[in-house]
């Protein structure tokens, strides 16, 4: 199969799909790894920050239009958007470049509820806040949203639930999940924690190809070092288990990591 923007299996067609850029702090994205290692694999501008991609997942099986992770949206303030120097808000016209319009996705499964993932939930539409899918059912992990929605001091700068997920609430139009959830045959959310409370990743297999959607276990090609954890991560320890669980899986099946984050590498074979 070839690695690229599009792989495909006799029932699923899959496609990066670029909600824009945003850019990050280097220091808190590679954790406890020394900057003297680092700086040699990745690029930083004046102000130590990275450049990352906001590479979501659309996934077609001739029945449902899926959608992984939103990206950050447009509804910033000025403020925020100086801090992380963001792109414009890409998805909706990239999605409309395969030909897909915003009322057709049936699903947008959530990895998590931070800003950079969750933000594009809602976006602003003709001058007022919309979902941006609005026959979409959301499918969100019950501890992941809870945290957004009352979070702890330690999660609180994480999540933004008056400007994200309000609306969403207000409409019913997601679903809540505990621990692993198979949507179809080929599609499964597997809890995993680690980067956030209720962090899920999405698992793949269909035909030959086995894949994994990992999010922010794996948000940099650099990140695929067991060791090398993010310094947002809630709980490494759980974030270290679930990217050996992963990776032991993928080398022992030769799949491959689907990245979201990485300007230059967006699929990884693992062998």
């Amino acid at each position: 199969m070839k690695i690229a923007k599009r792989m495909r299996t006799n029932k699923l067609t899959l496609d990066f799909v670029s909600a824009g850029t945003w850019f990050g702090d280097g220091g808190a994205a590679m954790g406890i790894m020394p900057k003297a290692l680092w700086q040699k694999l990745l690029e930083v501008d004046q102000f130590n920050r990275l450049e990352f991609a906001l590479n979501t997942l659309l996934i077609r099986d001739g029945q449902n239009n899926i959608l992984v992770d939103t990206g950050i949206g447009n509804k910033l303030s000025a403020k925020k958007q100086q801090i992380f120097h963001t792109s414009d808000f890409t998805l909706l016209d990239n999605l409309n470049k395969l030909n897909i319009d915003r009322t057709e996705i049936n699903y947008v499964i959530l990895s998590h509820l931070h800003f950079d993932h969750a933000g594009g939930i809602v976006s602003i539409i003709d001058g007022k806040p919309q979902l941006s899918f609005p026959n979409a059912i959301h499918l969100i992990q019950r501890k992941e949203w809870e945290m957004a929605k009352n979070p702890d001091d330690l999660n609180k700068a994480a999540y933004d639930f008056e400007q994200n997920l309000k609306l969403l609430e207000i409409s019913g139009n997601f679903q809540l999940i505990d621990g692993d959830y198979d949507l179809t045959d080929e599609i499964s959310l597997q809890f995993a924690g680690g980067h956030s409370e209720g962090l899920q990743v999405v698992r793949i297999k269909s035909d030959d190809l086995l894949a994994y959607y990992a999010a922010d276990l794996f948000p940099l090609e650099a990140h695929r070092h067991l060791a090398v954890t993010a310094a947002y991560d809630v709980c490494r320890r759980d974030t270290f288990a679930s990217k050996k669980r992963i990776l032991t899986e993928l080398a022992e099946n030769k799949g491959f990591l689907l990245i979201n984050h990485d300007m230059k590498r967006k699929v990884l074979e693992i062998k």
